[in-house]
């Protein structure tokens, strides 16, 4: 029987992979005008597969998406370097947009 223990095991990789690939992005990627813009907010549970789910300041744009997929193996591998698992989790960057969501209902609310 499983231990309620190792079913936060995959909370616990999402956690330190988010906060290690943020610290990537804001050393090795400073001087990237696109990246500059990007703050990792959440990452999905997983062991294998995380999803970090960013936000950009500027609002939505495709290019800090297309530059995020390019940079991700390079990422991967400066993340295998500081993790210590014997495997490194696949990681997909997903817009994140509650920001702009709440913004616009606040804005709603005080329109009534």
């Amino acid at each position: 029987m499983k231990t309620q223990k190792n079913s936060n095991r995959g909370d616990r990789i999402a956690v330190s992979v988010r906060r290690q690939v943020a610290e990537i992005l804001q050393t090795d990627f400073a001087d990237d005008a696109l990246l500059s813009r990007v703050s990792i907010v959440d990452a999905d549970s997983g062991m294998q597969f995380i999803k970090l789910f960013y936000y950009a300041r500027g609002g939505k744009d495709d290019n800090i998406q297309k530059r995020l997929d390019t940079v991700t193996p390079r990422i991967r591998h400066e993340l295998a370097a500081r993790i210590d698992q014997k495997y490194v989790p696949n990681i997909r960057f997903v817009y994140d947009d509650t920001l702009e969501k709440s913004e616009r209902i606040d804005k709603l609310l005080r329109n009534i």
